[in-house]
């Protein structure tokens, strides 16, 4: 974490990043998403699982309901990504087992 010995600056993070009308239409997506999978009973609040999409919103995936999948939220979260914090590909990280 880069903020580790001072408090993270929310606001500025907001202004730079989350409040673009890009991240605002992603974020408006994944809930959306959310929504769909708690409405078919697939997720309930407060389980701990997330809404995967197959293929990411940033590689041009929607919400349509074939793409989307239950996962914990440890594995969608594992995924590789570049420095600007895209996704480098949408394969889980796995650990090399000898």
């Amino acid at each position: 974490m880069p903020y580790t010995n001072k408090p993270r600056p929310y606001g500025r993070e907001y202004a730079q990043y989350h409040g673009k009308p890009e991240q605002i239409k992603h974020r408006a997506e994944r809930n959306a998403a959310r929504r769909k999978m708690a409405a078919a009973g697939r997720v309930h609040k407060g389980d701990g699982k997330d809404v995967d999409h197959a293929r990411a919103l940033s590689k041009g995936g929607g919400n349509r309901f074939y793409n989307l999948r239950v996962r914990s939220a440890s594995s969608n979260r594992s995924y590789d990504r570049n420095p600007d914090h895209t996704m480098r590909r949408n394969v889980p990280k796995v650990k090399n087992i000898k």
